[in-house]
């Protein structure tokens, strides 16, 4: 079995002072100090000062072990020492707190910064999942086996589940095909994770896949952005049933598939997530991977569904596109009809169509109320800050 292992350099204290009672106290932020190598097992709870480390391979935090990053580090990933791929991985039972602030966020990115060079953050709790034919657990659908050689599985009973808290983490260039040829892992991966988790002010950054995605579990998320990812920009499915998720963002440039992709394995759940400010907007010129029609700013799908309010759409103006899109039509009796999905507040802009099915032999009405287009919504309401600033560029500024 592998070790974690540290090489911590002396870290000296820096301190700030002001010349004078009367002068103002302005925080000092000081760089992180090259702090060593990550790697393999975390078999004992541990706290990483703030430093730059480089992560070595996947990173995996064992069950009854708690990992602490403290503010401002930053860890780069480094697939050129050898390792197939380099991912930070929390097991069922364990727990990462990542608590960075907005003018110090925890930083992990690819040495590279090429898109697809890494796997991202990904935990595994033990909250309820409803997969395909009902089964309440599952294979991990990254490929990632555990120490042993077996594939995670996820899924529990424990709705309340607690995995940590990430707040001002920032995931850059994540989205690595794995060994299987056919596998991408996301830049945040949420497998069962259950509401005792905290998710605020989260950035997934020119991945290869999707930005973050939610397989079944019960959290909610707080302040997301997800910019110029190569699939989706937000992906869920097994049932995913997080009820307090605010300020979504996401911006898709170059390469973007869906804004939101809503799926529930076929299966017609009684019970939904619900979102409230969401913005998704698709830079001009922005294609598909490999040129598919995956063009819609929200597409449900296999009986997904949802309630979503304060919703801000633009630029989602291929003609093969269209705001919100009925994909099937077990999505449309299970979930339109039967007052499933609710959209109200859309503000639709650059003349994108309102919303669409899949081919002439789908019918969609919405009930009445439950598909309200607006003048006024104002989208995701996110508090910029060095959080969300990459290489001098705000973020939030498009």
């Amino acid at each position: 079995m592998k070790k974690l292992v540290f090489s911590l350099a002396i870290v000296g204290l820096l301190f700030a002072s002001c010349t004078s009672d009367d002068d103002e106290t302005t925080p000092v932020v000081t760089p992180p100090v090259d702090s060593g190598e990550l790697t393999g097992d975390v078999t004992v709870s541990k706290t990483l000062i703030k430093g730059n480390y480089t992560l070595e391979g996947v990173l995996k935090v064992k069950s009854g072990v708690t990992l602490t990053v403290d503010a401002g580090s930053v860890i780069t990933a480094n697939t050129a020492s050898g390792s197939s791929f380099d991912a930070i991985l929390v097991e069922k039972g364990g727990k990462i707190i990542m608590n960075g602030t907005a003018a110090e966020p925890i930083v992990c990115t690819h040495a590279t910064k090429v898109a697809g060079s890494w796997g991202g953050i990904i935990i595994y709790g033990d909250a309820p999942i409803v997969g395909s034919k009902k089964v309440t657990s599952a294979n991990s659908e990254d490929g990632i086996t555990s120490s042993e050689g077996k594939a995670y599985t996820y899924g529990g009973s424990n709705a309340t589940d607690n995995s940590g808290s990430l707040k001002f983490v920032r995931v850059e260039y994540a989205g690595k095909k794995i060994a299987d040829g056919s596998s991408e892992l996301n830049g945040f991966s949420f497998y069962a994770v259950g509401s005792g988790t905290v998710l605020e002010n989260l950035v997934s950054y020119k991945g290869n896949d999707d930005g973050f995605e939610f397989y079944g579990g019960t959290v909610s998320a707080k302040n997301l952005i997800s910019y110029g990812n190569a699939d989706d920009s937000f992906d869920w499915q097994d049932g995913w049933r997080g009820q307090e998720n605010t300020n979504w963002y996401a911006y898709q440039t170059g390469v973007g598939n869906y804004g939101m992709e809503i799926e529930s394995k076929n299966e017609d759940n009684d019970f939904w997530p619900v979102i409230s400010g969401i913005t998704l907007k698709r830079a001009a010129g922005t294609v598909t991977e490999d040129n598919t029609p995956q063009y819609d700013a929200i597409q449900f799908k296999s009986r997904g569904n949802g309630f979503y309010s304060n919703i801000l759409i633009s630029g989602y103006t291929n003609p093969s596109a269209t705001a919100v899109r009925i994909q099937d039509e077990g999505t449309n009796t299970s979930q339109v009809k039967a007052n499933k999905i609710k959209l109200t507040d859309i503000k639709i802009n650059d003349g994108t169509n309102p919303f669409a099915y899949k081919d002439a032999t789908i019918t969609v009405t919405f009930p009445e109320g439950f598909f309200v287009t607006s003048t006024t919504a104002t989208g995701a309401s996110i508090t910029p800050g060095a959080w969300a600033v990459i290489d001098g560029v705000n973020l939030l500024n498009n």
